[in-house]
């Protein structure tokens, strides 16, 4: 098979939105945003611990046709959901109160709106190519696009990282998701060409060049069609462990603890009588933000292809530590891995989702064929297989 470069319309039709605004609306959008879907690299379950995470904006997008309105009402259309127009009253928004995937824009309203924006409603038409389910936060290109928008024809003078912080809160308090900052910052400020470095405790970033091609290298993204749904609870389970350690061990958070003190934190844990599954919460964090270090030194001295180590040490703490993976997951990481790829990993929230792997431009038709192949003999659906091509952040088309 052929790992593709690009969305392919397995993951979305691409309906342009601006004829189907003015179909539904009856008149022209005032512009047309489009906000990317991310990958992340390395960096898993740090962000609402202070870490440091590493993502890149995928090619695909969601994208919104918008215009604005002065009557309070909030228009919502999707051409990837079936049903209607969803109608909503701004001064109406209240968290928890459902509205399926319009929940995710409508919190954008909701949001702006408790920070003191003026947003006095709008007609936004949206398509996405992003896969939903899969990890690649198909939630945040819709918060991220839609907070462009609004700040645009609102004048609402807001930076890429505050209107991160502004989809983060849609997530958080509107939608129900207890998820950090990363999925909505990747959106809002990758550059093309780049991964993101991200301390997600004082938001401060640096665009580093991720040109895998110069040197042979392809990342490809294996999407298992297992669809995850961060709301069900594990994943605040994981991160009620993760506050439980730090609560314990005395520390704002995780990000507090170094590695070279992780030893003894988790010698004083058991001792305290912590719970198991907080000692694994502990290692896998501060693990994991010692990887990223790793990684952004490999890049930086051009040793990409030592990453690949990096890579399968992260998959084993997702999968044993935090126990996040599952069956589909450790196929396509193992079956890569027997394939000859220099290293893999489940990306993401984890229960499902996607996983990447970095191999050899040479060889990356060969990986892919072999997880198809392993996927087929264990009886699974075929995979999604595609290569990541570091893209723009979110940005205005027209």
């Amino acid at each position: 098979m052929t790992a593709t470069a690009g969305p392919s319309n397995e993951y979305g039709h691409g309906t342009e939105p601006s004829a189907t605004f003015t179909t539904l609306y009856g008149a022209e959008p005032h512009g047309v945003w489009a906000a990317p879907g991310r990958v992340n690299l390395i960096g898993e379950y740090t962000d609402f611990n202070d870490g440091f995470v590493m993502p890149l904006a995928l090619p695909h997008t969601a994208r919104a046709a918008v215009a604005p309105r002065t009557d309070g009402v909030l228009r919502l259309y999707s051409t990837d959901v079936p049903g209607g127009v969803v109608s909503l009253r701004v001064d109406a928004l209240a968290p928890r109160s459902g509205h399926g995937w319009a929940a995710y824009p409508a919190g954008v309203v909701w949001a702006l709106r408790a920070a003191g924006h003026p947003v006095t409603g709008a007609d936004i038409a949206l398509t996405s190519t992003v896969p939903t389910g899969a990890g690649l936060s198909s939630s945040a290109a819709l918060e991220t696009v839609t907070a462009l928008a609004l700040n645009d024809l609102f004048h609402l003078g807001l930076s890429a990282p505050e209107l991160a912080v502004i989809g983060r809160r849609a997530e958080n308090d509107f939608v129900g998701v207890p998820c950090g900052i990363m999925d909505q910052m990747a959106s809002a400020c990758c550059t093309e060409g780049h991964a993101l470095h991200l301390d997600t405790r004082d938001l401060t970033l640096r665009q580093v060049p991720f040109d895998l091609a110069a040197q042979g290298l392809t990342l490809l993204v294996v999407d298992t069609r297992v669809k995850h749904a961060l709301g069900d609870g594990a994943y605040a389970e994981r991160r009620a462990g993760c506050e439980e350690g730090a609560r314990l061990l005395g520390i704002p958070t995780l990000r507090d603890l170094p590695y070279d003190g992780l030893d003894a934190a988790l010698t004083a844990l058991a001792d305290a009588g912590a719970d198991e599954s907080v000692l694994r919460c502990v290692r896998h964090v501060v693990t994991d933000n010692q990887r990223v270090e790793q990684v952004i030194a490999l890049l930086d001295a051009g040793e990409a292809r030592a990453a690949g180590p990096v890579l399968n040490e992260g998959h084993r703490s997702l999968r044993d530590d935090l126990r996040v993976s599952c069956p589909e997951l450790d196929l396509a990481v193992a079956a890569a891995q027997e394939a000859g790829a220099l290293g893999a990993r489940m990306t993401g929230g984890g229960f499902g989702g996607s996983a990447i792997v970095l191999a050899e431009a040479a060889e990356a038709d060969a990986v892919a064929g072999a997880v198809t192949k392993a996927f087929a003999a264990a009886g699974h659906a075929a995979p999604g297989v595609f290569a990541a091509v570091p893209s723009a952040g979110a940005r205005r088309l027209s």
